[in-house]
This record gives C-alpha cells, sequence and structure tokens, in this order.
C-alpha cells in the first residue's frame, strides 16, 4: 500500500475535524484557544489518531464513529507536549521546528492550555451525538483515562525526571518509563479503535500485542533519533536527551542492541497482525515506518 498516501489523507481528515472540535482562536480568552491551537496545529506526524481509525477500520468499524476519539487522543499527546517542554520538566525552547508554547505565550498560559486540552478531549469522548454506543463510549473514556493518568503517561513521566542525570539505570525501570509515558497512549490508541470498531474478543487480545509492541518500538526508535538524527529534521535539538543524562536505550544497552530491539518489536507487532486481512495493512506499514522514520 502506498503509506505516504494513506497518511496524508488521515492526517487532513483528523486536522479538519480538530479545526471543527477546537474552540475558535478568536473565541474569548482568545490567548488560551490560540495558545491551544498554536501547538495542535504546529505539525506532527499524528500518529496516535492515524492509529486509532487503521485499528478501527481493521475490525469493520467506519471512520466516522471513531474520529471524536481519534481528536481527543491528539490532544491529549499535545497537552503532554506542551507540559513536557515547560521550564519545570525539559525547558525546551523548540518544538517541531517552532518556538515552544511557552515562549510564544508565557509559561501560565501554556500550562492552562495544556489543562484545556486535555479537558477539551473528555469532552470530546463523552460527546452523546457520535455514533458509537454509550457502552463502547464509556469503555473508551476508561481506556483513555488509564493511559493518560498515574498509571500511564503521566506515571512514566515522573519516572522519566526522577531517573534524569543519575547515570545508568536497570532495564526495568527504562522499559517503565519507555511503556508508560510514550507506549500506553499508543497502545491506548489501538485499543480503542478496536473497541469503537466492535472487536471480538480474540481480535482486541491481537491488537493490544501489536499496540504494546510498536508503542516501546516508538519510544526506541526516538531515542536512537536524538543520537542520529539532526535538530533540521527532528525540530527540537538533537542529543538533548544525552546532555540532561536522559534514561534511554542506547544509553544502557548500546546504539546497534537498541535498533535491533526496535526491529524484534516490530517483527512481534507485525505477528500480531497475522490473524487479519488486508484491511490491517495500513497497520502492518506503520510498525515498519515507526523504525524507518526520520523525525
Amino acid at each position: 500500500m502506498d503509506l505516504k498516501e494513506y497518511l496524508k489523507s488521515r492526517c487532513q481528515l483528523v486536522d479538519e475535524a480538530l479545526d471543527r472540535y477546537l474552540p475558535a482562536g478568536s473565541e474569548l480568552p482568545a490567548s488560551l484557544h490560540g495558545s491551544m491551537r498554536y501547538s495542535v496545529f504546529a505539525g506532527g506526524k499524528r500518529v496516535r489518531p492515524v492509529l486509532l481509525l487503521a485499528a478501527c477500520e481493521t475490525v469493520g468499524g467506519t471512520l466516522s464513529g471513531a474520529l471524536p476519539a481519534a481528536c481527543a487522543m491528539e490532544m491529549i499527546h499535545t497537552y503532554s507536549l506542551i507540559h513536557d517542554d515547560l521550564p519545570a520538566m525539559d525547558d525546551d525552547d523548540f518544538r517541531r521546528g517552532n518556538p515552544t508554547n511557552h515562549k510564544v505565550y508565557g509559561e501560565a498560559t501554556a500550562i492552562l492550555a495544556g489543562d484545556a486540552l486535555l479537558t477539551e478531549a473528555f469532552i470530546l469522548l463523552s460527546r452523546s451525538e457520535d455514533g458509537p454506543h454509550p457502552a463502547a463510549r464509556l469503555r473508551v473514556i476508561q481506556e483513555i483515562s488509564h493511559a493518560s493518568g498515574s498509571r500511564g503517561m503521566v506515571g512514566g513521566q515522573v519516572v522519566d525526571m526522577e531517573s534524569e542525570g543519575k547515570g545508568e539505570i536497570d532495564l526495568a525501570t527504562l522499559s517503565y518509563i519507555h511503556t508508560h509515558k510514550t507506549g500506553a497512549l499508543i497502545r491506548a490508541s489501538v485499543r480503542a479503535g478496536a473497541i469503537l470498531g466492535g472487536a471480538s474478543v480474540e481480535s482486541l487480545e491481537a491488537l493490544t500485542r501489536y499496540g504494546d509492541a510498536i508503542g516501546l518500538a516508538f519510544q526506541i526508535a526516538d531515542d536512537i533519533l536524538d543520537v542520529e538524527g539532526t535538530t533540521e529534521e527532528l525540530g527540537k535539538d538533537a542529543g538533548s536527551d544525552q546532555a540532561r543524562g536522559k534514561a534511554t536505550y542506547p544509553a544502557l544497552m548500546g546504539l546497534e542492541a537498541s535498533k535491533e530491539r526496535a526491529r524484534e518489536l516490530v517483527q512481534m507487532a507485525l505477528d500480531a497482525l497475522s490473524v487479519f486481512d488486508e484491511r490491517a495493512e495500513p497497520l502492518r506499514a506503520i510498525a515498519s515506518y515507526i523504525v524507518k522514520r526520520k523525525s
């Protein structure tokens, strides 16, 4: 399949929906809504919403019923990036090639923009006028809430910060950071799409294995890109993980071993999809793309 065209069409679909769902930049308070939209539309691969839509289609679901949840995932991801860039955390000046939110709007507004995006996401997930059955929406809300909170992304961020600059950590701690800080939302995206698409128990289990594998592979690939990528390619300072003493796979296992582990995880993801037909081709292509991307 033509993955480039697939991603382009799905990203356009998500971007158009995000533009409809988010408050207008002119709506009061304009500074807050402008800040929210600034980061949401600053670029990005839309990996999480695309995975959600692809998983939904894999099990026979429709895009229209899954689109609000896909947009909610992107809002949650964007909120996490805004907060991650703050001086109290990574103190980054650039994100996706643009000045970070707090550099443009100030720290206070950036914090509140992240808070508002998280809240808007759950407003969107709970919309009664959207297609999926209320029981499916409730399952998805629980899934995404768990992946976003202290047992998921936020918990992974805390352990990541606590491990920074402390020298070599063990593999169990590193795996915890990666599977929670990054992997949890990717896994939840795949599972949410499957649930909204009406997946059987067996299909959901297979897609969960896929989501677990690519979630970890994605973060290992990010670790590798921080070593091998350029600032121009990444849209942020290359080598920043090493400069901060971040816990990464290359720092613990070495570069080649990290690449091999990423390849193993991609194969595990592809194996998990063996029970599906051609409707899973986008998920297969995305798994391979994750370790080959340059940004």
